[in-house]
């Protein structure tokens, strides 16, 4: 029973302990000009968060799921940052879409890529200009998959020439290093009968 009272009271204590590099004045939570990335921006905030300052930062993508345990929340600050309107901005647009102006999270949000939809604000963009746009990675993907490929393809190409080259070779020179062998014997062999006509021809 203490056990289960004391990681209850860790879980407590951790769910509304201020965040790294944040600092906290009741429930606000200030995470602004912290040059946070979306990598190293807090996986959880506290749960009775009430003003959210994530502002001035470098963030492309929201995590997914980071503002969804924020019940309390009435203001939250997502402006200059550098989102990236691709497949990542989907969590965010959804976000937004689903809270109301009021919050002024809405409030320069807005696009720094790709170059067709910089400076557009986020809560406006259609699925199809977001799911466009994720085209690209997928299109690079693909053709760098493809070039590996070529690439690999050739490669395999090659040893297989040089594989082949060097059998014929080896082949070759076996079939001369046989003929050498046979022409010295058969040297040797008419040495010896040279060698041993004379010794014949004396005892008879």
């Amino acid at each position: 029973m203490k056990g289960f009272l004391s990681l209850l009271l860790i879980s407590i204590s951790s769910a509304s302990a201020c965040p790294h590099l944040c600092t906290c004045h009741g429930s606000q939570v200030n995470c602004s000009s912290r040059s946070l990335t979306s990598s190293s921006l807090p996986t959880r905030f506290p749960a009775g968060t009430t003003e959210l300052y994530l502002h001035n930062n470098v963030l492309t993508h929201l995590p997914n799921e980071v503002l969804d345990n924020l019940p309390s929340l009435r203001y939250v600050s997502l402006h200059n940052n550098s989102w990236v309107c691709d497949c990542g901005v989907l969590y965010l647009r959804a976000w937004l879409l689903s809270h109301p102006a009021s919050l002024r999270s809405h409030v320069g949000v807005n696009c720094s890529y790709p170059p067709d939809l910089r400076g557009r604000l986020v809560v406006y963009l259609t699925e199809d200009e977001v799911l466009e746009s994720c085209h690209y990675w997928y299109c690079d993907l693909a053709l760098a998959s493809q070039v590996c490929l070529v690439v690999f393809v050739m490669v395999q190409a090659a040893l297989l020439v040089a594989l082949i080259v060097f059998l014929r070779r080896f082949e070759r020179l076996s079939r001369e290093a046989r003929r050498t062998k046979e022409e010295s014997f058969t040297a040797g062999e008419v040495q010896r009968e040279n060698y041993y006509s004379p010794l014949k021809d004396s005892r008879t």
